[in-house]
């Protein structure tokens, strides 16, 4: 019969699959590449209290700090720790309360890090302070704590505190500082740390190669001035630093702080007054002060701030600058080349006010929202 015939006469089948093979290819080939996934968010841990800032620990734990003063351990099951005992007072109200945590490079071995926090003066006087702390061995508390820092002067307001901390590749440490948003026009002068960017030792001391140390009516600590209030700062992949701060209504920025540079508030400004109208004399530039690698308008209102050095989703990913926006509730990405913002893609919208993202040691991101329940999200490729 005609069924039998056919069988003995025709070529194996792995002998018709190797003869195509070619023509597969030259197919495959002409076909438009494959949209990469968009990753999605997964709640490690919730019922956090407005949480500012988040550090890892060892065995995949996460080190919390709440604004109303709470610092707390999230192990990798997403359980939440009794709050840690050690932690100084903190002036809770407004934008104010315990802030931004990051562990000392040498944590490993010294158990060291570093928060900073809105530290109470007299009255109703507040500032940013930076502290130092050991966490104790069995994780409980903080051991040793000793302010490093207190911004100068304490003045009686719940905004722009600022508050990031960022260790440089030489160890020293960098600290933003909000200019308390009734004393702008202290930005633009050195002899107050007002929306400044300071730099110190691990010990507070003052790191002889400062841009002002030695110069008469300027404070040692200043590395830049003319900022408004930074939510956000991080090292690049190069080692310069990186930050972005809140503009009044639009004019959100991204500046690279350089030692001694003025960042112009509020003389210039890409806002303008809330309610509407020009600030000042309502410029954009002026000679002697830097202009932003990249501004908003209308403001996201960003906090937050990391490089992605890892390819853990894929390699179009890498390098680049993610942000959180607090006003829209999304994570930003941001593609670089040349120096330049080349674009920005929304991720996780509707996550919630995005408070902190930082990279983990399994290489992918990690974003706290600041909330009544706030939450830890994971961003899964």
């Amino acid at each position: 019969m005609n069924g039998p015939h056919r069988c003995t006469t025709r070529r194996p089948l792995w002998g018709r699959l190797a003869a195509s093979l070619p023509a597969l290819i030259v197919a495959a080939l002409a076909l438009p590449p494959v949209a990469a996934q968009t990753p999605r968010g997964e709640t490690v841990a919730g019922g956090l209290e407005h949480p500012w800032a988040l550090a890892f620990l060892p065995e995949g734990r996460f080190l919390v700090t709440e604004r109303p003063g709470r610092m707390r351990i999230v192990d990798a099951q997403g359980r939440l720790s009794a709050p840690l005992a050690g932690v100084p007072k903190v002036a809770a109200s407004g934008q104010g309360g315990l802030l931004d945590v990051v562990l000392d490079s040498g944590f490993a071995s010294n158990r060291t890090l570093y928060f900073c926090f809105s530290e109470p003066g007299s009255g109703r006087s507040n500032s940013t302070a930076l502290a130092r702390a050991r966490l104790a061995a069995d994780a409980s508390r903080l051991e040793d704590v000793r302010v490093i820092f207190s911004q100068k002067p304490k003045v009686a307001s719940t905004a722009h505190f600022g508050c990031r901390i960022v260790e440089a590749r030489d160890g020293t440490l960098f600290l933003t500082l909000g200019e308390r948003f009734s004393r702008k026009e202290d930005a633009q002068a050195l002899d107050n740390h007002h929306g400044k960017i300071v730099r110190v030792n691990k010990d507070g001391t003052v790191p002889r190669d400062n841009p002002f140390t030695g110069r008469a009516g300027a404070l040692p600590e200043i590395w830049s001035y003319g900022h408004r209030n930074s939510q956000g700062a991080t090292l690049g992949p190069d080692g310069r630093l990186w930050q972005h701060e809140h503009g009044p209504q639009g004019g959100d920025e991204i500046n690279l702080p350089q030692a001694g540079r003025n960042y112009g508030w509020p003389v210039i400004t890409y806002g303008e007054n809330y309610g509407g109208g020009p600030i000042g004399e309502g410029i954009t530039k002026k000679e002697g002060m830097e202009q932003p690698l990249h501004y908003w308008v209308p403001s996201i209102a960003p906090s937050g701030m990391a490089f992605l050095t890892s390819d853990r989703y894929g390699a179009g990913w890498k390098g680049n600058l993610f942000v959180g926006s607090l006003k829209f509730g999304y994570l930003d990405r941001i593609e670089l080349a040349d120096g330049k913002v080349t674009r920005e893609s929304k991720l996780l919208q509707n996550v919630g006010r995005v408070r902190d993202v930082r990279q983990g040691p399994d290489g992918l991101l990690y974003v706290l929202t600041d909330e009544g329940d706030g939450k830890l999200v994971r961003l899964v490729p």
